[in-house]
């Protein structure tokens, strides 16, 4: 490699030095370039920051691929004594920016895979508790209560991250919606036996009117037959009449006994309706008590992701300045190390402006197997 080749950089490259560079191993020290760059730090991938350095640093391995590339091209329109010397230098050194690039975003690529499964994660959670109000068919008032208790167990802590306020929000939306679910529910089902009690009622009387229709058509039929064989069979129908009215008897205390249990049914179905209407109002002021303990929690949530909020900021500004520290105090270093080897070239009787030029030279890695130990 000639001293030539050793000084350019990427951005002078051009029609006239081409013939020096784009040879076999001439890009090399190109890549060596790059790849000093981008690994000479590591950045924090826990800030935003961070992130967006690595983001910057492949960006930059692309910008400088091109910038390597597109004149290597050109270039090899017009060498075509030379195609595949050219052609297998470049594609070596595409080869190898582009797993440099890769290399360097890997790990941003990676915490965004992370993320996106976390974030996810958290998402669908909030959706199912969301789903719990959605049945496909409607539901008894004792499944949605049993559903409130389970959804009323479930923790809205700090595993929510910043997902908390959604979460406890969609928990506490959907325990108002299964609340007033399960007062509609309990309402319905009250108004249910309401109505199973009013049709028990109907039915008694209903019965009650068929049994003494019975025993009228009965006592009409016994009393037109007995006239008929009065003349004839007046023993046979005195007993016949004692017979029809025993029959009448018997079919009113039937007759009776079956009002008795139909009242009975009655009076069970309306103590039904009492309870449940009891049952209404007391689930309606608990519903009420957990509005205002829900619209506290969540006021306390949005407060803790405030807080949380503030802590990251004020933990992102302090790395901010300790990285800035650590590079200064690096830079001081490096000054002074290369002071103190201008100093000694000066003491050969060398100029100062020549003695920071050979050592800015060194520093820039631009004299071969010399270096300057920082």
């Amino acid at each position: 490699m000639s001293a030539q080749q050793q000084v350019i950089k990427i951005d002078d490259i051009s029609e006239e030095n081409a013939p020096a560079i784009y040879v076999a191993g001439g890009l090399g020290q190109f890549f060596d370039a790059v790849a000093a760059e981008v690994t000479a730090e590591v950045p924090d991938l826990t800030t935003r920051k961070g992130r967006e350095r690595i983001a910057s640093l492949a960006a930059k391995v692309s910008k400088s691929k091109t910038a390597v590339e597109k004149p290597g091209r050109d270039y090899l329109k017009r060498l075509k004594e030379m195609p595949k010397v050219v052609e297998a230098e470049l594609r070596d050194f595409v080869n190898k920016m582009d797993a440099l690039r890769d290399a360097t975003r890997q790990p941003l690529t990676d915490w965004e895979q992370k993320e996106l499964a976390r974030t996810d994660a958290h998402v669908d959670a909030i959706q199912r508790i969301k789903d719990l109000v959605t049945f496909d068919q409607s539901p008894t008032a004792g499944h949605v209560a049993n559903i409130i208790a389970d959804l009323e167990q479930l923790e809205i802590s700090e595993s929510w991250e910043e997902f908390l306020a959604d979460a406890a929000q969609a928990k506490d939306q959907t325990l108002i919606k299964l609340r007033t679910l399960h007062t509609e529910r309990t309402r319905y089902e009250a108004e249910q036996a309401e109505l199973i009690r009013l049709r028990a009622e109907a039915e008694a009387q209903a019965q009650r009117d068929r049994d003494a229709q019975i025993a009228r058509e009965a006592a009409e039929a016994e009393r037109q037959a007995a006239a008929r064989r009065e003349q004839e069979l007046r023993e046979q129908a005195a007993a016949a009449q004692r017979a029809a009215e025993q029959a009448a008897r018997d079919a009113e205390v039937e007759a009776e006994r079956q009002r008795l249990q139909l009242q009975l049914q009655a009076e069970q179905a309306e103590r039904a309706a009492a309870q449940a209407e009891a049952n209404r109002i007391a689930a309606e002021q608990r519903a009420e008590q957990e509005r205002i303990a829900a619209e506290q929690r969540q006021a306390e949530a949005v407060e803790q992701a405030r807080l949380a909020e503030v802590a990251r900021q004020q933990a992102e500004a302090n790395e901010a300045a300790r990285q800035q520290r650590e590079r200064e105090a690096d830079q001081a270093h490096k000054v002074k190390i290369m002071g103190a080897a201008k100093e000694a070239l000066m003491s050969m009787n060398i100029t100062e402006e020549l003695a920071k030029a050979i050592v800015l030279k060194i520093a820039r890695r631009e004299v071969p197997n010399v270096t300057i130990h920082f």
